[in-house]
């Protein structure tokens, strides 16, 4: 499936800019045959906050809104939701969102590899905001305690691939499934594309075959591959972002997509918006 030129495709999306100030527009035709309705086609695309993670909460909110997102995976820093707040400050700051009418879908990354008292934590916390999956870096010693947990607290782990430097631990999202395929389902993984893709590995292929333990998944753009990570605006790097596209939607994917826009931490809202328009643009032109 072609990627649509880039001129083409900002057009589609200064177009698609203009339904929100039509009044009372909900699925009125703006063209001879065609219709406007859920311009992510089903997908609960969102933000991974760690893409804001230097901005305090409420600005966070702001910027998910900026982008008109409203789902979220929360990264537990102290500036957002962390594993170190009190529990009644875990929930008011959860509640921020919630009353900003974005869905926290997931937590993460949070590191699992300091043994069971770091991973027990992890649970409560997500336990104790009504999260039911975490995004995590485990070691692969950690995964029978991780089995032991996920029956304990029926809260699903998405383990995060990192890119081909993770040596020893999960490269690539094969890595995860080799590694948790006699564990309890409920331990399963997150597909970052840009590691995934740095690994070896189409992105879009490994969504397909992994889909049976694909509970979310990082959204980016890179500008090259190898050893060293580097984001870019979605549609300015290299990855077949359609192909992705194209593969969560074959699958039917309802977990969370999160776009995770690693650039420019100090300012980080227009080169998500940016990501964010390519995107929604990529899905208006695919059948």
């Amino acid at each position: 499936m072609p990627q649509l030129p880039r001129r083409q495709l900002l057009k589609t999306v200064s177009l698609a800019a203009l339904i929100p100030a039509l009044p009372h527009f909900t699925r009125t035709s703006i063209a001879a045959g065609s219709e406007v309705s859920d311009p992510w086609k089903g997908l609960k695309v969102g933000v991974a906050t760690y893409s804001l993670r230097e901005l305090p909460i409420d600005e966070a909110i702001k910027g998910v809104q900026r982008v008109g997102l409203k789902y979220v995976s929360i990264k537990n820093v102290k500036n957002h939701v962390d594993v170190s707040h009190a529990v009644e400050e875990r929930r008011r700051r959860v509640q921020m969102f919630r009353e900003a009418g974005i869905t926290p879908l997931s937590v993460g990354n949070v590191s699992m590899r300091q043994g069971e008292e770091e991973i027990r934590k992890a649970f409560e916390y997500a336990r104790d905001i009504n999260i039911s999956t975490i995004v995590c870096a485990p070691s692969h010693e950690a995964l029978p305690v991780l089995d032991r947990m996920v029956k304990e607290f029926d809260i699903r782990l998405a383990i995060h691939n990192h890119g081909p430097e993770d040596k020893g631990f999960f490269p690539s999202p094969y890595d995860v499934i080799r590694a948790v395929e006699k564990y309890d389902s409920r331990i399963g993984l997150c597909i970052d594309v840009g590691h995934t893709a740095r690994a070896g590995v189409d992105p879009a292929e490994s969504i397909l075959k992994c889909r049976d333990r694909l509970y979310d998944v990082h959204m980016k753009d890179i500008s090259a591959m190898g050893d060293r990570n580097t984001p870019i605006e979605s549609g300015r790097g290299i990855l077949d972002i359609q192909s992705i596209l194209a593969a969560l939607l074959e699958i039917k994917f309802q977990g969370h997509v999160g776009f995770e826009y690693e650039k420019d931490s100090k300012d980080p809202v227009p080169g998500l918006a940016e990501s964010v328009g390519y995107t929604k643009g990529l899905l208006a032109g695919m059948k």
